[in-house]
């Protein structure tokens, strides 16, 4: 079932959903391919679609995929978070934002499905064009799978923390995932929302990150 969603309200109300995952409550097969159906429209560099998308249903393989990201993901928790002058919308939002961030990495392995998509090949010592290329046939379709969860009503989280280390090879191993051929563009937990009411985010002004002609 799809939500009743304009274009606009699917575009700004798509959000890193945490605390309202449902973790209870199954999330159907047919629903991830419809999802992946749409996502597999997006561009992909000289439609190559070196893609490859690793749904994780296994109790047991998500605890352990689970495990790999907290135990890179606390450590980075536990760092200094950036210091916003007063009034900063990212100010305002950083301490709800670090508490979501760790309820994640204490239920991460409770999602119905974690997703991990691949990219055929690695660029860890590619010049910057290079790598941002390799990515720009990747993450145009997690982002439209992104989108096609939410016109559902379901949720997920954007998390590459796993992918710190020897973290991504770890996971790789865990999944069988042909680490030297494939990259992994991160970790998606995914579940059905507790609501589907959500509102845009508080962000910066666009006349605050936008430049015309010259910087």
């Amino acid at each position: 079932m799809t939500l009743n969603l304009t274009v606009d309200e699917v575009l700004t109300t798509t959000r890193a959903v945490r605390k309202r995952l449902d973790l209870d409550k199954p999330v159907p097969r047919e629903v991830l391919t419809e999802c992946l159906e749409l996502a597999l429209q997006a561009p992909t560099g000289s439609n190559a679609q070196g893609w490859r998308w690793m749904f994780i249903t296994d109790a047991g393989k998500k605890q352990a995929i689970a495990d790999i990201y907290r135990a890179n993901a606390l450590p980075y928790l536990d760092q200094p978070k950036p210091q916003y002058d007063d009034g900063d919308v990212r100010g305002e939002r950083q301490q709800f934002v670090t508490d979501s961030a760790r309820y994640l990495v204490e239920h991460m392995h409770e999602a119905p499905v974690l997703l991990i998509p691949c990219l055929k090949g690695r660029v860890e010592q590619a010049p910057l064009g290079l790598s941002a290329s390799f990515w720009a046939s990747l993450f145009p379709a997690v982002w439209s799978f992104c989108l096609a969860l939410r016109s559902r009503g379901l949720g997920s989280c954007w998390t590459t923390l796993h992918l710190l280390g020897d973290g991504e090879k770890q996971a790789a191993e865990v999944l069988g995932i042909p680490h030297e051929e494939y990259s992994q563009g991160g970790l998606f937990p995914i579940a059905y929302t507790k609501g589907t009411e959500f509102k845009p985010a508080k962000r910066l002004p666009v006349e605050a990150v936008t430049h015309w002609d010259s910087w």
